[in-house]
């Protein structure tokens, strides 16, 4: 058997196999055998009726197709392990030649995992950024606790102002007729906030409790209910009910409310610290990312069509479970951004293009720099997952499978990878601030499982080819 193999364009390979006549002959006999095996034929026990007649029964052609194809997918599998070739998909098969007594002939056209030359990834000339947390930054905090922690008080003695919170009703007219959605009995708001049409809270400023106001006003162009876009219409409202905020003191009493701290300065304190570890985590967050980005931008390689493809599907996926978990219909979010599968797809593919080629980029560099995972670390993780997804029988049968280990230890060897690139910096940078390790034990996601899992070779294969809600009223605007 001869085997041609020649580079073709996106990372494929094209195979071209020569197989001797001879060995067409005995896949023939065995095509009958088998389809005799298959066919009943009268005065003949399944399996022995000869050639002769299994052609006069199911026709030549279909005992050269039976023949043909388990000749290639044999040729094929015996081609992939003598170029020691490892395929990413199925191959597309394209049979030149199959006439009995003359060599058989196919070409194969196999996408590959694609050679990536590595650039420099260790020579870049930025460094880690910590932010600096000075007083203004941990005074931002202390207001946010304080404000978490403030009370509604009635407002008795000024009418209502922006940043008040206010219970309103509503009647909304549209040429003196009530329209369907436009009135309420009880709704809250926080005045400036601008949560109805704009120009409504506006009225409103200045009212006391129990006051009322009339007014006019036009509903934007863009309003989603269409037979309101663009229209007047006329409100009239009573303030029911005004509050305002009241923040607890910036005090000893404060601090000590709010937790196990002495005083307003252990507090702040605390604060500063905690920003100070924060800013360390994220400074090496971010430094990782930029070395991250530093190697692919320096790598070369072709990205092979099928990878960026499932990484889209991939993208699709998130979609759709980020959708489900805000209880958002996936038909009614394309209706509403007017777009389609097709264009969320071509949306997608170039962050899906960037996701693959770091994938592969921190695959080689991980092979070139000898870094591997230990069978114990990968056991470690799949226990961790057990204890985060055991009601979860799909996920478990996927991580506790050769594939699924596959994803946690390749998983696992990026992210070592990128820490180890960072801990080297470090060492021979000793005047830089130390930063923390990044977390280590957080249990493996799925998020990019099959993502990695399509990186991994395919099993060698032939001729398959991938070939009524509640109604929110009508002036609230939707956002």
């Amino acid at each position: 058997m001869e085997v041609t193999v020649t580079p073709a364009p996106r990372s494929s390979l094209k195979v071209r196999v020569e197989v001797p006549p001879e060995r067409l002959d005995s896949a023939i006999s065995e095509a009958v055998r088998h389809l005799s095996q298959r066919t009943k034929i009268p005065g003949f026990r399944p399996g022995k009726a000869p050639r002769g007649v299994i052609e006069a029964v199911v026709g030549k052609d279909a005992v050269l197709e039976e023949a043909m194809d388990h000749l290639v997918q044999r040729a094929y599998r015996e081609a992939m392990v003598e170029k020691e070739i490892l395929p990413l998909t199925q191959a597309d098969v394209n049979v030149e030649q199959g006439i009995e007594g003359r060599p058989v002939i196919f070409t194969a056209t196999v996408q590959v995992r694609p050679e990536v030359k590595l650039g420099d990834y260790r020579g870049f000339n930025f460094k880690p950024e910590i932010d600096t947390i000075d007083a203004d930054k941990v005074q931002k905090v202390l207001d946010e606790l304080r404000d978490q922690n403030a009370s509604l008080s009635p407002v008795e003695d000024r009418g209502a102002k922006n940043g008040d919170y206010a219970v309103i009703g509503y009647k909304g007219t549209r040429d003196g007729t009530p329209f369907d959605g436009g009135s309420a009995e009880r709704m809250p708001l926080i005045l400036g906030e601008e949560r109805l049409i704009p120009g409504f809270e506006a009225n409103l400023l200045g009212l006391r409790p129990a006051e009322t106001a009339g007014f006019d006003i036009t509903f934007p162009d863009d309003y989603p209910e269409a037979s309101l876009a663009g229209k007047p219409v006329r409100f009239d409202v009573e303030l029911k009910e005004l509050r305002e905020k009241v923040l607890p003191p910036e005090d000893d009493d404060f601090a000590r409310s709010i937790g196990q701290f002495e005083d307003l300065a252990n507090l702040r304190s605390e604060i500063k610290a905690r920003l100070e570890r924060n800013a360390l985590d994220r400074a090496r967050h971010e430094f990782a990312d930029k070395i991250i980005e530093y190697a692919t931008a320096n790598a070369t390689l072709e990205l092979p069509d099928v990878l960026v493809d499932q990484e889209v599907e991939i993208m699709h996926d998130e979609l759709r479970s980020s959708l489900a978990r805000q209880g958002v219909d996936e038909a009614a979010y394309l209706k509403a951004t007017e777009k389609s599968e097709a264009d969320l797809h071509a949306d997608f593919r170039p962050r899906a293009e960037k996701r693959v080629k770091v994938l592969l980029v921190l695959s080689k560099i991980a092979e070139d720099e000898g870094l591997e995972i230990a069978d114990r670390d990968v056991e470690a993780e799949v226990r961790t997952a057990r204890q985060r997804y055991g009601n979860d029988r799909k996920t478990m049968a996927y991580f506790e499978s050769e594939r699924g280990r596959s994803f946690i230890r390749s998983s696992l060897r990026r992210s070592r990878l990128v820490e180890k690139l960072v801990d080297e910096w470090l060492a021979a940078h000793p005047d830089h601030p130390a930063l923390p390790h990044l977390e280590e034990g957080e249990p493996v996601s799925l998020e990019a499982a099959d993502s990695d899992a399509a990186i991994e070779p395919a099993q060698p294969a032939t001729a398959g080819r991938r070939s009524k809600s509640n109604r929110t009223p009508v002036a609230a605007r939707g956002r």
